[in-house]
């Protein structure tokens, strides 16, 4: 019976899988972190040396007070200077006093110390720059993201977190940017819990517009519980594989629970029953969210690349390629890059595995004859 069951999936793979194929692009059009059409001309240009686009784009943001694409604009800008900073080194140069110019510099500096050995003092070197920032665009919250990540790094108290917290706020309640960076700091194990963390992340997107990127906050909390670590600023380093996230998860998908949580934190009040529920509820919240924007949208691309993650982790293969789907060639390194050091070679594996994994559950006939138009 065992073996009729094998050859039975067996078959489905074959029938189903090049039409699921069908659905998705081909891998060498897959990207990874592709730029959207108003950065891309500013990395390109800071590849030869001219800030000046670069310089567009972000007085662009601070003028209309677009304060999530200043946000995502800036860690792109600072994460190519770390590689290639003499365009920043010209701009700082050319316009010492230029805001935006400031605020990449604030960036660059937090990622640089957070790469160095014994980085609490590096971090705490960064200050100036940061306060440089906060002082250049007093309504900007994104200096207070930047200050939230290291403090983050510097172990700053719980006290001293909620003040840098209350100034983040004040200026943008609802800046995902920073919501993200608090619950970095309430996952790390020495500040909070799996629950504080998903009670944080709830309550936010209880409160967030329809569409809104808070949203998926539960899901990075989600996140945190499936790899039982806190993230690095950048979302970079090897870490096991999804499917051992997903064995990870397996007791409590079978209805069993426990006293303690998958990463084993000093939160024992949270059965793995109720922590999985949680993580469902947090993948379904996503779901409603991604719906809101159109398939191969950049702007939701990551957080679709995170739902997809997760949604293999709990072992929902249909609702993970349907991710797949609407993520398009827009792959993006978090948070693959957290389980590989190959994080486009991951994408695309966990994709082709999905493919298989819900080809073998297709039936080997269907009355219309014709492929599934989803993973459904």
């Amino acid at each position: 019976m065992v073996i009729l069951r094998a050859l039975i999936s067996t078959a489905r793979m074959i029938r189903h899988t090049p039409g699921l194929a069908a659905l998705l692009p081909p891998d060498d059009e897959v990207l990874l972190d592709a730029p959207d059409e108003r950065l891309a001309p500013a990395l390109v240009a800071a590849g030869r040396g001219d800030h000046r686009p670069a310089a567009a784009l972000l007085a662009t943001t601070r003028e209309a007070m677009e304060w999530e694409s200043r946000d995502r604009y800036t860690t792109r800008l600072a994460v190519f200077a770390q590689s290639r900073s003499d365009w920043l080194t010209d701009w700082a140069a050319s316009a010492p006093h230029d805001p935006d110019a400031a605020l990449v510099k604030a960036e660059l500096a937090v990622r640089r110390a957070w790469e160095r050995p014994g980085r609490e003092g590096p971090l705490r070197e960064t200050a100036p720059l940061i306060e440089a920032a906060a002082q250049a665009t007093p309504r900007d919250p994104v200096p207070w993201r930047i200050a939230l990540d290291q403090a983050r790094g510097r172990h700053v108290s719980r006290a001293g977190f909620d003040v840098l917290w209350k100034e983040a706020v004040r200026r943008s309640a609802h800046h995902y940017g920073c919501h993200v960076a608090a619950l970095r700091y309430l996952s790390a194990q020495v500040y909070g819990s799996h629950r504080e963390c998903f009670d944080f992340a709830e309550k936010a997107a209880e409160q967030a517009l329809p569409g809104s990127l808070l949203h998926a906050l539960p899901l990075r909390a989600a996140f945190a519980v499936l790899l039982g670590r806190e993230e690095d600023p950048d979302g970079s380093g090897a870490f096991g594989s999804a499917y051992s996230a997903a064995s990870a998860t397996s007791a409590d998908s079978a209805g069993s629970s426990g006293s303690s949580d998958y990463s084993g934190s000093s939160d024992s009040s949270d059965s793995a029953k109720v922590l999985g529920d949680r993580i469902d509820a947090a993948a379904d919240l996503a779901i409603g969210m991604s719906a809101h924007y159109e398939p191969g949208d950049p702007w939701p691309a990551e957080v679709r690349n995170l739902l997809a993650y997760v949604l293999i982790a709990r072992g929902r293969w249909a609702e993970a390629l349907d991710q797949f789907r609407l993520i398009g060639p827009c792959a993006t390194a978090f948070p693959w890059s957290h389980v590989s050091n190959d994080p486009l070679g991951q994408f695309l594996e966990l994709r082709d595995g999905v493919r298989i994994e819900v080809a073998s559950t297709l039936p080997l006939r269907r009355r219309t004859g014709r492929a599934p138009a989803s993973g459904h």
